[in-house]
């Protein structure tokens, strides 16, 4: 039986904006002060890798991890937000591969240098708007299937996941890779990315709502000054519309970026719950 997609009201968090004042190696400037909450995953009991992939004639930049113990796990991609495969990324990577998951996180700005040396948001926004939709796209799909040909992967049980840009880019991909199985957006753009379309960026989340190939939960904060309720609202419209298997869920008083510990947009109490009702979707569509 399909589960039609529904707004769910969750319960709002008290808001909490614990800052300190010092850099972290390793992370994009997106940090700024690093969130006192910023949570460090253990690699022990994992195995973890930089790895190239090849997406063409390019060579993908990725990070992998999965348990240790031989046998072959369900995948899940983890797209990344505007800034780029920083160590915030890298950890929730492992955090799948805690729960029993094989997960790669490619660096898919590569090709133009990354991201994190960049003195300022502008200047990172600059080189994402050059990026167009199909080449993320390919390479996600290239990623999908160098995961699926490893001896410890399930290529029968593939889930895709990502923040911000990559949120966005979750739903694009639940439209396009046959081989999803389930998908989970964080706070992604349902809307024109930055309000308007454009030859790199021709369809938006919500235009491409009726080709959905696969589950998709969408995670969002009400208080999110960057994506409208009303196209929150809209994109539940379209998956009943259309019988499409899926959920949004939204959170009041929460801002964008709510899952990010490593920034001041951190909620704690939104997180765990949040986090807890990913792995549960995953669960449900790739392990049962």
């Amino acid at each position: 039986m399909n589960e039609i997609g529904t707004v769910r009201q969750a319960k709002g968090v008290t808001r909490r904006e614990l800052l300190i004042g010092v850099g972290a190696a390793g992370f994009a400037l997106a940090a700024g002060p690093v969130s006192a909450d910023r949570i460090t995953t253990s690699s022990e009991g994992l195995i973890v890798a930089d790895i190239t992939i090849m997406g063409g004639k390019d060579k993908i930049p990725a990070y992998e991890a999965r348990p240790s113990s031989p046998r072959a796990y369900p995948v899940i991609l983890v797209i990344h937000e505007i800034f780029g495969l920083h160590e915030y990324i890298k950890d929730v990577t492992r955090r799948f591969a805690k729960e029993g998951y094989y997960a790669i996180a490619p660096e898919l700005y590569f090709r133009e240098g990354g991201v994190s040396t960049l003195p300022d948001i502008p200047a990172v926004i600059k080189v994402v708007e050059k990026i167009p939709d199909r080449q993320v796209l390919q390479d996600l799909s290239a990623v999908v299937d160098h995961a699926g040909a490893q001896s410890w992967a399930r290529a029968d049980r593939v889930g895709a996941t990502g923040f911000c840009w990559g949120g966005r880019m979750t739903w694009l991909l639940a439209a396009h890779e046959k081989h999803l199985k389930a998908a989970v957006a964080w706070y992604g753009a349902l809307g024109p990315w930055r309000g308007r379309s454009d030859e790199a960026r021709p369809k938006s989340a919500l235009d491409l709502a009726e080709q959905l190939r696969c589950p998709v939960l969408g995670l969002y904060g009400g208080a999110d000054e960057g994506i409208p309720l009303s196209d929150v609202q809209a994109m539940e419209a379209k998956l009943n519309a259309h019988q499409k298997a899926g959920e949004i869920v939204v959170y009041p008083g929460t801002p964008h970026g709510f899952f990010a510990d490593y920034r001041g947009s951190y909620r704690e109490d939104v997180a765990t719950a949040a986090w807890k009702r990913a792995l549960g979707w995953f669960a449900k569509h790739l392990k049962a």
